[in-house]
Formats: structure tokens, C-alpha cells, sequence
């Protein structure tokens, strides 16, 4: 079968990196060049100018012409900010604000039926789209002065957008639009939103004369809309997308141009379009223009993805970036570190490095440190400074490789209150567990989630291993995974057991008939940190496997006996029992036999919600390729995506750098 081909001549459509699986219809997309072979269909950025040539191109080889455009779910962040779309239209017909004639969209909401199915996920996707506040760009805050009198809200556009002239309008209809809010409206105040741009003299506006009008307040910050629609009740546009999401915020719309939401008999129009002849619901438009238009792709990951995914993924880097954002004064980071840290607190974070904490500080500064610098000495030195410290730490699903080798975390957690291993104070992961409230949606994804984890054999590190196994049929074979005894977590949160020696020694007293596998951790095998067995402990285990891949024990135990290693937590994603001899995070909230209690963790957890809050909603993920925040499904793909890749190349599983410092590591700053 041959294959089927398209091609584009605007080389900015070449630069989109999902655009493959965006357009999975064709099997081979590229430029057009002067002797290339003639391509199937040719594509071009909706009516822009820079589709000009590709419309010709089309129109002389007679070949269909397909129009690109934006989602209306498009990113985090504009795209001259370096942010790809996570979201793609495709039209064969024309292009959704092309008035004058049809469009796929059109076609569909004046012809189509949609099914029960179709319409539940539409609902659905709308009440996530309001529950997190997402647009089309979601880089602005959500917050806005608040007008007590604002009921009305008019929205300007930046002169030549496409969607004015095309959408039956012109300058003039914006003045008429404001004259007519302001006489319906005769005791509000009215809010007018104007692009920055055109404040800064950048851009051209429509509605500058509404700077000098007493009734107008002129809001020209980056905003987000939900925060404008919060305040009215009625919200005026021309062609813009912030009419249909005044939709979903419950608002009485008025278009004074034809947008694709307009003519459906959800909005009060001042123009009319007579191909539009169906009375539609919201639903039905929003299943038209989001589900069935619009296409949708994980930019990280260059992966196909669906609404939901990605509604998801921006919630999440909208997430972690408006929790960061303003000013941070990171101290006592390595070189190492500061190559990356700055990602993960966000675009919208200002991020200052200092070698140590300031003298002096004021009550809104936010200062980050590396968490295992805080000991007691620390606290008690710069006492003054605790409160407003945030601690970092690596998260739970943290790379291919080790941290001592310098292997670049794809995840990190900040924390304000405390650090998820320390149970002698409250974490900010300790509270989420408390008191959040789970949604069905959000347990539906940590389920997902921790299937693909079990299903992938990811761990923290995945650092590579045999997976071959020999174990008794007829005994309970228990897993102690060994840790390294200078770490944090034991000194903190398991001060009765807190050697692997004397992990072992109790772990055989309480289970003398047990097959014990002793597993020791990475970090001590390379040498780099303290935690190898007495001589003693080394007579109660019966198989040494440290060289033997984490998961692939954790498919065959019945069982793991921690202190506090993060094992234990990776042992509940596959349903085995876990005794803890110390407080881990994971402990306490009715998962796990446990020797100690906390009792501020007050509640029982499904496995779940434990899921939820500890790896969905506590951790900060980054793509390291874009720097660019992400969320926890992404990084598990990229973690696929490397382990495959590392199990193809025959290659030494280290770099001659990461050699080096492992040898400085050890010899000069050693092994504590």
C-alpha cells in the first residue's frame, strides 16, 4: 500500500514536535521542496498569511488543503515563550473562525448526531475544565482586583486578528459593542479587558477610549479569564474564545461577530450566519470543537493523548507553577543543582543563588534549601530563618540512575512545612494525606498510574539488574531492602531500629521460619555512602540480591520489612503486605503493619489515595529536554522511553564523568 503523504511550506509547522502524532492520518508529513515528490494533501496555518503559498500550491496541483490552528487547550505557556501545543485543529473544510463559508465544526453541529457517550465525557471534560480553570494559554495568575459594582465584562482583541474579519466584524464592532454594554447596563461597572500589548504600546487595540470612561475599568495585566468571570454576569465579546468559556462559567454571552459558538442559540448575537440552522446544546458544541475537532498530543513525550490527558497535564504544570510563583533565594546549592532546580520551581518563579541563608530576613521571603542540610545543628543556628525555609529533596520517581552519580532528577518535591521522611513534624505530604479530598477523577488516575508503574517495572532509580530468581515454593519470603544509615530518613523517623544489622536481627526474630532476601542499597554497593552488614547480620538472610532488579523481587516476595525505605511504598503498589520498623511517609494510614505510631495521621487511606496525594499531587516533575514543568504520567513515559534505550545500547552504565566524581566522591569526601 503506498503511503499516504502531506506536505507544508511554512517551516514553522516543521518545528511543531508532536506534529506526527497530531496528524496520524498520513504516514510521512514534511517540507516541500522544489523537487520533491508531489504530496497527497497540503497543509497551512488556517488563513494566516504565512499560508498564503501552500493555499496556492494546493489550489494549482489541485490538491486538498487542510488548516492547521491552535487547540483551544493549547499550553501552559504562549508559544514565542518556547511552549509547544499540546493541542492541535485539523480542518478539511475551511477553519472554525472563517465565517463566510463551512467548516468541519460547522458541518458537524448542523448535521451530526452525538451520542449519550459523547455528550457524558463533554460534561465531563467541562466540569474539569472549570474545576481547574484552564484556557487556551494558562501562564497568567488566578486572581483579580475584585470591583464590588462589576457585572459586565467586555473583551478587546489586538487589531488583524484573523478571527475579526473573518468572523463578519470589523474596528468598528468593537466600539459598538462597548457603547451597547454600557447603555444596558446603566449602573455597572464595566470591566474591559485589553491585551498587555496594547497597553504597552506594542500591539493595536480596539478599546483604548475605554482608559477615560468613569463606568470602564480597564484590566490590561495577564490574567487568567476565570478570575474575570468570577466578578460578572455578563461577558461582551467580538470573535474572541473567552465567549465560549464564558459559556462554561454559566455567563450570558453577546457575540458582535460569528464565532464558532455563535448562531447555536447559546449566545445573543448581533450578527447572524444563515447555514447555522440547529438550536444546540453547550454540550453539543463543546463535543464539536473539543472532542471531535480538536486533536491532542504530549509535547514531552511527542505521543498521541486525549482530552483528558491533557486537561490533566496542564492542571498540573498550572499546579505547581501559581504554588512557586514570585521570588526564591536558594542557598547552599551546588553548581549541579542550580543547572536544574530553577525548572522545577516553575516559569513563573525569580529564583536568586546564595552560597549561604541571609543575615536578616523579611516576612514574605521564601528561601529553599536542600533538606538533608537541615539537622538540629542547622535548625538551632538559623532559628531566625526557619520559618520561611522550604526544603527540596529528590521525589519518588526520580530518574534512570543514581543521584550520586549525578544523574539529572526528573522529580523533586518542595516542601514549606516539613520533609516527607521526617515524622517528627508535619509535611506538607502528611497533611494532603490528612485532609484532602480525593475526587473520583484523581483516584481513577493514581489507579492508572500505579498499574503502569507495576506494569513497567519502575522504581525510583531504576538502576538495571538481573530479573532471574530462584525462590522457595513452600516459605514466606520477605524482601529487606537495605538503606544507606547516614540517611535522613532513619535518623529522623527510626530511632529504635536504625541499623541494616539491626533491621536484619529483627526482622529473623520476628519471623524465624521466613526466606529472607537482604537487598543492599545502590549507594553503598557503588561505595559512595555507609551501610554495609556486621558480620552477624550477614548469617540471617538466605539470599543475597542485591545485584537482582527491585521489581522484579517485588513480583515474587510475600513480603517487605523496612525502616523507612521508599521499597516499602513501591512493595504497597503491588499489593504485598509491609512491615515498617520506622515511620515512613507511607506508614500510619492503615496499609502497613507498622512498630511505631504517629498520631497526627489520623485517617485510613486506600492504596489509591496514598497514590494521589504521594505521587500526583506532592512531587514536581520536569521534562529535562524543554526544562519545562510536567506531571507524573509524562515522566513515566520518558522513564520508558530511557530504560528502552538503555537496555538497547551495550554501553558501560556509566559516563566517564560520572566515574570520575564517583571516585572523588569516595576517596575525598567520603563515605558519610
Amino acid at each position: 500500500m503506498a503511503k499516504r503523504t502531506a506536505g507544508y511550506t511554512s517551516k514553522g509547522i516543521g518545528s511543531i514536535t508532536s506534529l506526527a502524532a497530531f496528524l496520524n492520518e498520513f504516514d510521512d508529513v514534511s517540507l516541500i521542496r522544489p523537487l520533491s515528490s508531489q504530496p497527497h494533501a497540503v497543509l497551512g496555518w488556517g488563513l494566516k498569511p504565512t499560508s498564503l503559498l501552500a493555499r496556492r500550491y494546493a489550489k494549482r496541483h489541485n490538491l486538498p488543503y487542510i488548516g492547521l490552528e491552535d487547540g483551544f487547550l493549547r499550553s501552559l505557556g504562549l508559544g514565542v515563550a518556547g511552549y509547544q501545543p499540546q493541542s492541535m485543529v485539523v480542518d478539511y473544510t475551511g477553519i472554525y473562525y472563517d465565517a463566510s463559508r463551512p467548516s468541519d465544526i460547522e458541518n458537524w453541529l448542523n448535521t451530526a448526531t452525538f451520542s449519550p457517550e459523547e455528550l457524558s465525557r463533554a460534561e465531563h471534560c467541562m466540569a474539569l475544565l472549570r474545576q481547574h480553570r484552564l484556557s487556551k494559554y494558562n501562564h497568567a495568575p488566578d486572581h483579580a482586583p475584585t470591583h464590588a459594582n462589576a457585572q459586565v465584562l467586555v473583551v478587546d482583541q489586538t487589531a488583524g486578528d484573523a478571527s475579526i474579519e473573518y468572523g463578519g466584524a470589523s474596528a468598528a464592532s468593537f466600539s459598538l459593542m462597548l457603547e451597547h454594554a454600557l447603555t444596558h447596563h446603566p449602573d455597572a461597572q464595566v470591566l474591559v479587558k485589553i491585551h498587555p500589548d496594547v497597553i504597552a504600546g506594542k500591539k493595536q487595540g480596539h478599546l483604548t477610549k475605554a482608559l477615560n470612561h468613569p463606568r470602564c475599568k480597564v484590566m490590561s495585566a495577564n490574567i487568567n479569564p476565570w478570575a474575570l468571570f468570577d466578578q460578572v454576569e455578563d461577558v461582551y465579546v467580538v470573535t474572541s474564545q473567552l465567549g465560549f468559556e464564558a459559556l462554561m462559567a454559566g455567563k450570558r454571552v453577546h457575540c458582535f461577530g460569528l464565532p464558532f459558538y455563535a448562531g447555536w442559540g447559546l449566545t445573543h448575537d448581533r450578527l447572524h450566519c444563515p447555514r447555522r440552522v440547529q438550536k444546540r446544546t453547550l454540550a453539543d458544541v463543546f463535543a464539536a470543537a473539543y472532542l471531535r475537532y480538536t486533536r491532542y498530543a504530549n509535547p514531552y513525550t511527542g505521543q498521541p493523548a486525549t482530552l483528558e490527558d491533557t486537561i490533566h497535564l496542564i492542571a498540573d504544570q498550572k499546579r505547581q507553577q501559581e504554588r512557586l510563583r514570585g521570588e526564591w533565594q536558594a542557598c547552599g546549592f551546588s553548581s549541579w543543582k542550580r543547572r536544574f532546580i530553577g525548572n522545577f520551581l516553575g516559569p513563573a518563579a525569580n529564583v536568586r543563588y546564595e552560597k549561604e541563608l541571609p543575615a536578616h530576613v523579611n516576612e514574605t521571603q521564601r528561601l529553599l534549601v536542600w533538606s538533608s542540610r537541615i539537622d538540629d545543628a542547622f535548625k538551632t543556628r538559623h532559628s531566625d530563618q526557619m520559618p520561611h525555609i522550604w526544603r527540596m529533596e529528590d521525589g519518588f520517581i526520580r530518574s534512570v540512575g543514581l543521584g550520586v552519580d549525578l544523574t539529572q532528577p526528573l522529580s523533586l518535591v518542595i516542601d514549606r512545612c516539613g520533609i516527607y521522611y521526617d515524622p517528627r513534624q508535619p509535611s506538607e505530604l502528611e497533611t494532603l494525606l490528612n485532609e484532602s479530598t480525593f475526587s473520583e477523577d484523581l483516584i481513577a488516575r493514581a489507579a492508572q498510574l500505579r498499574q503502569r508503574l507495576v506494569a513497567l517495572k519502575l522504581s525510583k532509580y531504576n538502576v538495571p539488574g538481573e530479573a532471574d530468581v530462584a525462590l522457595p515454593d513452600n516459605q514466606t519470603v520477605i524482601l529487606v531492602p537495605g538503606q544507606v544509615e547516614s540517611d535522613a530518613s532513619i535518623a529522623t523517623g527510626s530511632p529504635e531500629v536504625s541499623t541494616n544489622s539491626a533491621l536484619l536481627k529483627a526482622v529473623r526474630k520476628a519471623e524465624p521460619d521466613a526466606f529472607i532476601i537482604y537487598k543492599a542499597h545502590p549507594d553503598v554497593i557503588s561505595g559512595a555512602r555507609i551501610g554495609k552488614l556486621d558480620t552477624d547480620a550477614k548469617r540471617l538472610y538466605d539470599l543475597d540480591a542485591s545485584h537482582i532488579d527491585i521489581t522484579a523481587l517485588l513480583e515474587h516476595v510475600d513480603a517487605v520489612h523496612t525502616m523507612s525505605s521508599l521499597t516499602g511504598f513501591e512493595a504497597l503498589l503491588r499489593h504485598r503486605k509491609v512491615t515498617t520498623y520506622g515511620l515512613p511517609f507511607y506508614a500510619g494510614w492503615g496499609l502497613t503493619h507498622d512498630a511505631m505510631h504517629c498520631p497526627r495521621r489520623t485517617r485510613t487511606l486506600s492504596l489509591d489515595a496514598l497514590v494521589a496525594g504521594t505521587l500526583l499531587l506532592y512531587p514536581n516533575y520536569v521534562d529535562p529536554a524543554s526544562g519545562q514543568l510536567c506531571n507524573a504520567e509524562t515522566v513515566v513515559s520518558l522513564l520508558e522511553r530511557a530504560k528502552l534505550q538503555q537496555s538497547r545500547a551495550q554501553k558501560p552504565l556509566l559516563t566517564w564523568k560520572q566515574r570520575i566524581y564517583r571516585c572523588y566522591r569516595n576517596l575525598l569526601i567520603g563515605s558519610h
